[in-house]
C-alpha cells in the first residue's frame, strides 16, 4: 500500500467529472481502494474520492457512523445518490482537498444511495443525519464540485482555527 499526494483546491482533478469504472472488482481498483483508505486515515479524514488523489474515477471511500468496528470504511465504485427532501440544514464542512478550511454548507438531510463494493457486492442504503451529509460530499467530489460552491454565504468560510469564533453557528 502506498500514502497518495492529495489534490488541492484549484487542481483541474477536482473540477471536472469524473469518469466511470468499467470494471469495479479489476484488481487496479483494489489497489486504489486500499492505498486511498490508507491515505484517508494518515490524513485524518472520514472520506476521499478518487479525483482527490489525482484519479478522476467514480470511487469514493468513507467511514459511515453506523460501520461495524471490524469493517469502518465503505468502498463504493460508481456510486450514485437521490437527495429525499427539499427540506436544507447547514452544517460544518471541511476537507482534505480545502486544507485549513470549513463552511457552513446546506445539505439535504436525507438521501439515498447505491453503487458496488471492489468485491462485485451492490450496497444500496437510505440515511440520514451525518451519513447524509458525508455521502453527499465526497459524492459531489466525483462531479466536480468542492464543498464552497455548495455554500449560500461565503462569510462563513473561514480558517479552522477560527472557528471557535463562530459559536452561533456551532449547533447546526
Amino acid at each position: 500500500m502506498a500514502l497518495l499526494k492529495i489534490a488541492r483546491m484549484g487542481h483541474p482533478v477536482l473540477a471536472q467529472r469524473a469518469e466511470e469504472v468499467a470494471d469495479p472488482t479489476a484488481p487496479e481498483v483494489r489497489s486504489l481502494v486500499e492505498d486511498m483508505i490508507e491515505t484517508m486515515h494518515d490524513a485524518h479524514g472520514v472520506g476521499l474520492a478518487a479525483p482527490q488523489v489525482h484519479v478522476p474515477l467514480r470511487i469514493v471511500v468513507f467511514m459511515p457512523p453506523d460501520a461495524p468496528e471490524e469493517d469502518p470504511v465503505l468502498a463504493l465504485v460508481n456510486p450514485r445518490h437521490e437527495i429525499l427532501t427539499d427540506e436544507r440544514v447547514e452544517g460544518w464542512e471541511g476537507c482534505l482537498s480545502v486544507p485549513g478550511l470549513q463552511g457552513l454548507v446546506p445539505r439535504a438531510p436525507r438521501v439515498s444511495y447505491v453503487g458496488t463494493t471492489p468485491d462485485g457486492t451492490e450496497v444500496s442504503r437510505t440515511v440520514d443525519g451525518y451519513h447524509a451529509v458525508v455521502v453527499q460530499h465526497e459524492f459531489d467530489h466525483l462531479d466536480g464540485i468542492l464543498y464552497p460552491q455548495r455554500m449560500t454565504d461565503m462569510r462563513h468560510l473561514v480558517f479552522s482555527s477560527e472557528r471557535h469564533w463562530r459559536v452561533d453557528e456551532d449547533e447546526t
